[in-house]
């Protein structure tokens, strides 16, 4: 009984890991898409894309913008 335990507990806290790892990349952004949009809009002010664009590559877009 105390392997199946010890097994679970070390599967737990694998999967706890990997998601404390996760969230601060990839589920945060998700769920506050607008805060995010308007930190890239300050970030992003007074730059002309087209100026810093390397050639023959497509301009920024949002990525926020569902597909």
């Amino acid at each position: 009984m105390s392997r199946v335990g010890g097994g679970l507990l070390l599967f737990g806290g694998f999967l706890a890991a990997v998601t404390a790892a996760l969230y601060p990349v990839y589920i945060h952004p998700l769920m506050h898409i607008e805060q995010y949009k308007q930190q890239q809009k300050v970030n992003r002010t007074g730059i002309n894309q087209e100026e810093i664009q390397p050639g023959g590559m497509k301009v920024w877009s949002d990525p926020f913008i569902k597909k």
